[in-house]
């Protein structure tokens, strides 16, 4: 999978929690493995929803007030670190491309969106080491939606406080210009077809119909009416009516 002379190695979805990521990145590593390019979705969580159990458990109402702000922050930090380090080795070893659900650009995001600046810069001395992908999805979401899908699935709680202020540290990130965005607020199906279109150019052109082709079992659209042959027994425009005989019964 090359666009010029670059191999296609890493793809990651990022964006805020609701905003559809997990399911994208299954769907497109399917897409791609079915198309002949073996790939392998890789989710880099942060930890943050099971240290908030263990909150729960403890009596605390939320992860920060157990460990404090410093303290989830570093902990995410660790454990986003440590995801992308195996999924990284795991794909090279392999040789699969890397769906990653989540990357390095949605810890920054959280940083900021907790107001923790300064941890900021010493985490992207960590994570430098990291290779940037290829391509990166930003899908984007209105919080409120995103809210509505969060409660509706109830495995977990967000504020919309929260969304909202994750929604802005990802659209101020230095890294923001080289994000493919994708309208993640429309029908899945739709923002699917938006996310294997744009990652077919990284394709050969004979895979590319494979990457983008619909599902099998959706019927091919039924082809458009001809105007039917005219009628030999019926008289030509214009010229004399025949006749026609009858015999006496």
């Amino acid at each position: 999978m090359r666009r010029g002379t670059a191999r296609l190695r890493t793809v990651a979805l990022i964006g805020i929690d609701g905003s559809g990521k997990t399911t994208q990145a299954h769907r497109l590593a399917d897409a791609l493995t079915a198309a002949g390019r073996p790939a392998a979705y890789r989710r880099n969580a942060s930890g943050r929803r099971w240290l908030g159990r263990v909150a729960n458990r403890l009596g605390r109402p939320d992860a920060q007030r157990l460990v404090g702000r410093d303290g989830v922050l570093a902990v995410e930090s660790v454990l986003r670190w440590l995801a992308i380090a195996i999924a990284l080795i795991s794909c090279l070893l392999t040789g699969r491309t890397a769906v990653m659900d989540r990357y390095s650009a949605c810890q920054y995001a959280s940083i900021r969106a907790h107001g923790g600046h300064r941890w900021e810069r010493l985490a992207r001395a960590g994570y430098r080491l990291f290779p940037t992908p290829q391509v990166t999805f930003l899908l984007t979401v209105d919080p409120a939606e995103a809210y509505r899908r969060i409660e509706a699935r109830g495995t977990d709680h967000e504020t919309i406080s929260w969304l909202t202020a994750a929604d802005t540290a990802y659209r101020t990130l230095p890294e923001y210009p080289s994000f493919v965005l994708v309208d993640a607020g429309r029908p899945a199906e739709e923002v699917t077809e938006q996310i294997q279109a744009h990652l077919a150019t990284w394709l050969p052109s004979d895979a590319r119909s494979d990457l983008t082709r619909p599902p099998s079992d959706v019927p091919p659209p039924a082809p458009t009416p001809s105007e039917p042959p005219p009628r030999s027994d019926l008289p030509a425009r214009g010229g004399p009516t025949p006749l026609v005989a009858q015999a006496r019964p």
